[in-house]
């Protein structure tokens, strides 16, 4: 048992990464002697989960690829009624999101009744400084890593309101965590507003839950009640996952 919590400290160790990291990250991140990790990752190798870069770097490999789309696609199942609360809580599209190395996917949606609705297609991914699902995602991680994340994105502005200097998006990372949930405000697309709020599964941040509408619905709801329901629902749905 001891090795395979070992092993996958590893995997969980390059996820935080990017997807990938020196032998020394590996060590300074789980805590492990140089030689356990070598066992481990000719393991890893092996089986296909992990492959060696050219500069001797490690990678996530194709083998984690099969795993990921099937335990994704059993979330989307398992999120579908408590995305249906989350509509009838709030009236607006409500959707689930995941980190996936440096990027945000949406991996399921229960759409809005009204006529006038927003969508974020499932399978999507987009960049996490621009979006609220981004934001509670990338909020579980150290200041230190949720910087390297961002100096590897770039942060390219995707509207006026976008926020693309990292200090900025480190206090707003601040803020996220303060309060419990994060904001877009038009800032992955004009006149698109969002809420969202961490999914745990009794220990990390493992997924976004959030409701997007048009941003004068959106900010005619009472943000603080939304929020607390939000909690609530997120709650119930991490409890499932564990």
């Amino acid at each position: 048992m001891q090795s395979v919590d070992r092993a996958l400290d590893v995997l969980e160790a390059l996820a935080d990464h990017g997807g990938e990291a020196g032998l020394s990250e590996i060590a300074a991140a789980t805590g492990l002697p140089y030689g356990t990790i070598h066992r481990l990752l000719r393991t890893l190798l092996t089986r296909g989960y992990v492959r060696q870069e050219s500069d001797r770097r490690y990678a996530l490999g194709g083998g984690l690829v099969r795993l990921g789309g099937v335990a994704e696609r059993m979330v989307a199942v398992w999120a579908q009624p408590y995305l249906t609360r989350l509509v009838e809580l709030s009236g607006e599209t409500a959707n689930l999101a995941v980190l996936e190395g440096d990027f945000v996917v949406y991996v399921a949606q229960v759409s809005s009744p009204r006529r006038l609705r927003m969508f974020a297609e499932v399978g999507r991914r987009v960049l996490p400084h621009s979006t609220a699902v981004g934001k509670v995602l990338v909020a579980d991680r150290s200041r230190a890593e949720a910087l390297a994340l961002l100096e590897r994105t770039g942060m390219p502005r995707k509207t006026a309101n976008t926020i693309t200097e990292p200090a900025a998006m480190l206090a707003e990372l601040d803020l996220v965590r303060t309060r419990g949930y994060a904001l877009d405000l038009g800032e992955e697309e004009l006149g698109v507003h969002c809420l969202a709020v961490p999914v745990h599964d009794g220990g990390r941040v493992v997924a976004a839950m959030s409701v997007s509408g048009p941003a004068e619905r959106i900010d005619a709801l009472d943000r603080d009640e939304l929020a607390e329901g939000m909690r609530q629902l997120a709650a119930a749905f991490g409890t499932e996952l564990r």
